[in-house]
This record gives C-alpha cells, structure tokens and sequence, in this order.
C-alpha cells in the first residue's frame, strides 16, 4: 500500500495510490491517519468506487507527515560515509533532530538560507512509525514501522559545524523534502530491513548511490535504539542516514548554490524532485 499527503483547494488530504489514481482516504494528512490503531485496515477498506479520487499525474505533494511530534535523524549510519568523513565507526547511533518547520514536499523548493553558503545534500531514507513505542524490541520494534519514504536531509555544513552539536545545521527552515509516499513493508524487498538501490543527482549528474542495505543500524535496530530515548508515536519520522557522495566530502568541496534540480529517489518507494532557491534578502 502506498500513502501520501496532498494538497488540495488550500487544505491537505491523506490518500493512496490504485494505479494512476489518488483515492480519498477521508483524513487530511497521514499523520491523522496513522493516529489510528487499526490505520492499515482503514486505509484498505477505501474503495475507489465510494471516495474522491484524483490524477496522480500532478498530484501536489504535501509533506508526507505535515506534523509530526518528533522527526528523528541518524548520522554516520552507511559505511561509505562515515570514511569519507573521517570519522571512525560508530559504536550507537548518532541522533540529532528536526523540526517540523523544516519539512517540505516532494516536489517543493528548497530554500538556501542566505546565512550559509555550504548548502549540503544528502539522500536518506526514511521510516515511518505506525504505533506506539517504548523500549521495544525484535518483532514489537518491527510491527511499529508502518512503512517507508523518501528523505533529503539537506544540511548547512558551515552552521553544523559551528558547535560539536548538529541541530543548527540540520533544521533550516523549508529545507528537507519528505515523500512523496509511504510504501508499507509488505511491498518492500526486504520488508522492514529494505534492501532498495538510493540515488541522489544534481542537475543529472549522479552524486550518491548505494544499497540501503548498507546501513550500519538498520530500520528496526534504530527504532529499538530510539524508543528506549523516547516514546515513538504514530507519523514520527527516523531518517535513517545517507551514504558517501555529499558534497562536503568532495575535493574540492561543491555545494548547492542556488538553481540547481535535485533529485532523491530510491526504487520502489518515490521520487523527490526539488529545485534550490535562494532566500529573499530581507
């Protein structure tokens, strides 16, 4: 099953993909979806023939969660990665934040904050959690994922660095696209532990390719991890890690300026495709 948040005559609509067509779930978003426990059963038993439906072709995508109580990110989780930067394999998780400010839809404009001038991509993806969670583990942790997405952690690197903390690199405003759908496990190879190719291209050109695979703590490793800090309510988002190929890594450095088309899509689950504008001097 996929899912996904529209917008639609100025408000947001939860639907799910039959072929070519978006069908009305009768909730705004899928958050709202999401806060029922029975959210899987509901969302199946919508029949195209009994709801509003609309063209996919077109569709504009909200974030996929508009509203979550917490989006969770991981760093230094693919090996490729963690060498590239220089650091050594980590023995936890690396957690840092978003908040929801910062999250945009799949096909929206990503604002390059006239503050930075080392604007980073890095293609992730996501997990979405279906159900309450504290210090879960082994089959609780994986009936929690309710499903996979696509994520661009964009990153202020010369902001990230400024402190030992991330949080104030990684949070700008309308800067990380989320979406455009949730995929459940049960259409995933691999299932909760996603084995699914990730790339990331600016302006065509391919910057990042990996297996998500590759992850160092995979999906339900994360949530067990997570949940232990903090309870996981239905729509928290873990954005699960990019692999190597940042623009930070590269020698010399390149960085998104302003202009450019960046596409984050892995297979099976979506595509994002968001161009980068520069933030209006005040």
């Amino acid at each position: 099953m996929r899912l996904a948040t529209i917008r639609l005559d100025g408000t947001t609509r939860a639907v799910k993909a039959d072929g070519d067509t978006l069908v009305d779930l009768g909730y705004s978003d899928v958050g709202e979806l999401l806060g029922h426990a029975d959210w899987a059963e509901r969302a199946r038993g919508v029949g195209a023939s009994g709801a509003a439906t609309y063209a996919s072709a077109g569709a504009d995508f909200a974030p996929l969660i508009p509203r979550p109580s917490k989006t969770m990110c991981v760093g230094l989780n693919y090996r490729s990665h963690i060498l590239e930067m220089g650091r050594d394999l980590p023995e936890y998780p690396t957690l840092f934040a978003k908040f929801a400010d910062a999250l945009i839809g799949a096909g929206d404009d990503i604002v390059r904050p006239q503050e930075s001038d080392q604007l980073d991509w890095e293609g992730e993806l996501g997990l979405v959690v279906g159900s309450p969670a504290r210090r879960v583990r082994g089959a609780a942790a994986e009936r929690a994922i309710a499903g996979f997405t696509v994520v661009n952690d964009i990153t202020c690197r010369d902001w990230q660095f400024r402190t030992r903390e991330w949080l104030q690199g990684k949070t700008w405003d309308s800067s990380t696209p989320v979406g455009p759908y949730l995929v459940t496990p049960d259409e995933v190879p691999g299932g909760v532990r996603p084995d699914l190719c990730l790339r990331l291209l600016v302006d065509g050109e391919v910057m990042q390719s990996a297996s998500t695979a590759d992850l160092l703590f995979d999906p339900v490793a994360l949530v067990e991890y997570a949940s232990t800090v903090v309870r996981l309510r239905p729509g928290d988002i873990i954005a699960t890690g990019t692999p190597g190929g940042v623009g930070n890594a590269r020698d010399p450095k390149r960085f998104l300026v302003g202009g450019e088309t960046v596409v984050t899509e892995i297979e099976g689950l979506g595509r994002l495709e968001n161009v980068v504008v520069k933030e209006p001097s005040n």
